[in-house]
C-alpha cells in the first residue's frame, strides 16, 4: 500500500524525479509523460462517472478501469529489471483480455457503424469521448517511451490502453443511445447540418 503523510516533498525543484525504484529522471522522460497522461485520463473517467444517470453495468466497468489505470501508472513508473527486490506491479495478457471481452460484451447490443461517430451524444458520452481520446495519446506516449526504454518496460501497458480506448469509445455509443448518435457526413456528401 502507499502510504502519504506529506503531499509536497520538494524532491523535484530540480526538474526531477523518482521513478518506483528509487532511480532519479527528468521530469521530460518519456516514461513519465506516458504515466501522466493515464493520469489525465484516469481523472476524465472519473468526470464521467460524476455523471448521474450513467447505466450500472458502464459505471461498474468504469470503476474497474479507473483501478486498473493506476496499475498501468505504477507498471510504466517502474523500471523491468531481471532480480526485482518486490515483485513489481505489472499489466499481464488476462487484463488486455478482459477489456476484448468487455468490448465484445458492450458491442453487441449496438447498432452496425456506417460511418464515423461525430463526439457528442449527451455531456457523459462527450466525456467518454473526451477520455477515449486522451488514453489515444496516453497509448502513444507509451509507445514513444517504449522506443527508447523498450528493455525496461511493459509493453502490455500499451496493448491495455489500446483496447481500453476501444472500450471507451464503444461506451461512449452505449451511454449516448442510437437517438442522441450523430454519423460524419464527408464533405461531398453533406448536404447542410441541421441540429
Amino acid at each position: 500500500m502507499v502510504h502519504l503523510s506529506r503531499i509536497y516533498t520538494r524532491t523535484g525543484d530540480a526538474g526531477d524525479t523518482a521513478l518506483a525504484d528509487g532511480s532519479r529522471v527528468g521530469k521530460t522522460d518519456l516514461r513519465l509523460a506516458a504515466y501522466a497522461d493515464v493520469d489525465e485520463a484516469n481523472s476524465l473517467l472519473g468526470v464521467v462517472l460524476a455523471h448521474a444517470g450513467l447505466p450500472s453495468a458502464v459505471e461498474t466497468v468504469l470503476l474497474r478501469v479507473q483501478q486498473e489505470l493506476f496499475d498501468v501508472g505504477a507498471d510504466l513508473s517502474t523500471p523491468v529489471v531481471a532480480h526485482a527486490a518486490v515483485k513489481p506491479l505489472r499489466i499481464g495478457q488476462e487484463a488486455v483480455n478482459r477489456l476484448e471481452a468487455e468490448c465484445d460484451r458492450f458491442n453487441a447490443g449496438l447498432p452496425a457503424l456506417r460511418s464515423f461517430i461525430l463526439p457528442g451524444g449527451g455531456v457523459a458520452a462527450a466525456h467518454l469521448h473526451v477520455a477515449r481520446a486522451v488514453i489515444r495519446r496516453a497509448e502513444r506516449s507509451t509507445w514513444a517511451a517504449l522506443e527508447v526504454h523498450s528493455a525496461t518496460m511493459n509493453p502490455l501497458a500499451a496493448r491495455y490502453l489500446n483496447r481500453l480506448s476501444d472500450l471507451v469509445f464503444i461506451l461512449a455509443r452505449v451511454v449516448a443511445g442510437p437517438d442522441r448518435e450523430r454519423l460524419w457526413q464527408p464533405g461531398q456528401s453533406r448536404a447542410s447540418i441541421t441540429t
